[in-house]
């Protein structure tokens, strides 16, 4: 992992900087505009694509895995199970964006575990 100031490591910020984000676009997602909700969702999906390419190390490999995909169906449960009420609305629009965040990421560690066990 790429390593910062002070031991942090920049992998850590980048994951930090997008579940921040998610929760944002969750809960101010009602009041932007399509094309804004468009650039923030292309910014997770990035973010996703980092996280998964260079925060998560060998050894992180299936505790990643196992969290990431548990996070996934659940947000994605929840997301259909919670009503839509005042406050239903932010925590589905929260979960969607939590999953936008972490599909990619999950997809990604996901391919280069097989492609580990296959050169193996």
């Amino acid at each position: 992992m790429a390593k910062g100031l002070k031991g942090k490591s920049l992998g850590a910020w980048i994951f930090l900087i997008g579940v921040v984000l998610a929760i944002i676009l969750g809960l101010f997602s009602a009041n932007l505009s399509s094309s804004i909700q468009g650039i923030v969702l292309a910014i997770l999906i990035i973010i996703g694509l980092v996280i998964g390419f260079m925060n998560v190390s060998g050894g992180e490999t299936q505790k990643f895995l196992v969290s990431s995909v548990i996070l996934v169906i659940v947000s994605a449960m929840g997301g259909n199970a919670i009503p839509s009420g005042m406050i239903g609305g932010y925590i589905t629009a929260i979960l969607n964006s939590l999953l936008i965040l972490f599909v990619p990421a999950t997809i990604i560690v996901a391919l280069k575990s097989i492609f580990a066990i296959a050169r193996s």
